[in-house]
């Protein structure tokens, strides 16, 4: 799933509502990772580095299921930005918001969703020429209804959001209703239990009735 740029990176976000955010410790687990994803209706997937497996798993899942749009999360240092452009990421998302990571991101094309918690954040990623935001850790910050408020003056500008951080199937309808999201980020969807214990058809599960929700919000 080629992209070239942050605005078709929105776009196809956009399309599905919620990106399941990954911890991975086994490279090998990742395909299997992969075809729950894809068979809950979800063929979308964050890979963070906060693990050595990370490089390996998304290459993998780039070379072996194409039909996947895959991004490199937690990048934190210019060193992960390398990584992440190594591996064929597609995207890659930050929690906070570093100048220097976000024009080595865009340096080499790669399109970059900074995090931002405050609207002077907000104004610097758009500076940057930042179109999709993460708002994290989005809970903790007051949930949707914080971020509204904050997201209020700057709503014609066409920025959008991806709220990760405490999002859950309880209270995913109170962001994906907002016209500022453009997603969620699904830290819920496959954790690292999951992953360690093979609970394909749990993470599955969880993706088809992530799926049904935002289809019934979003009509």
């Amino acid at each position: 799933m080629a992209l070239s740029n942050d605005d078709s990176v929105l776009k196809a976000i956009a399309r599905y509502g919620v990106v399941p955010v990954v911890v991975i410790d086994a490279a090998e687990d990742v395909l299997r990772l992969a075809d729950a994803l894809l068979e809950g209706g979800l063929p979308l997937v964050e890979i963070t580095f906060r693990t050595a497996a990370a490089g390996a798993a998304i290459s993998t899942l780039v070379q072996n299921r194409p039909e996947m749009l895959v991004g490199a999360g937690t990048v934190l240092t210019c060193a992960n930005v390398e990584a992440a452009r190594a591996s064929a990421a597609e995207f890659a998302v930050a929690p906070g918001l570093n100048p220097a990571i976000v024009r080595a991101a865009h340096a080499i094309a790669l399109p970059f969703v900074p995090g931002v918690a405050t609207p002077s954040e907000m104004e610097q990623a758009m500076a940057l020429g930042c179109g999709l935001l993460k708002y994290f850790p989005a809970e903790a910050l007051g949930g949707a209804d914080a971020l509204q408020a904050m997201a209020g003056p700057y709503e014609h500008t066409g920025v959008r959001f991806l709220p990760t951080g405490g999002v859950n199937l309880l209270n995913l309808a109170s962001y994906l209703a907002r016209p500022c999201v453009a997603a969620v980020g699904g830290t819920w969807i496959a954790k690292q239990a999951d992953l360690a214990e093979g609970r394909w058809a749990e993470i599955r599960d969880r993706c088809k009735a992530a799926v049904e929700l935002v289809a019934k919000i979003r009509g």
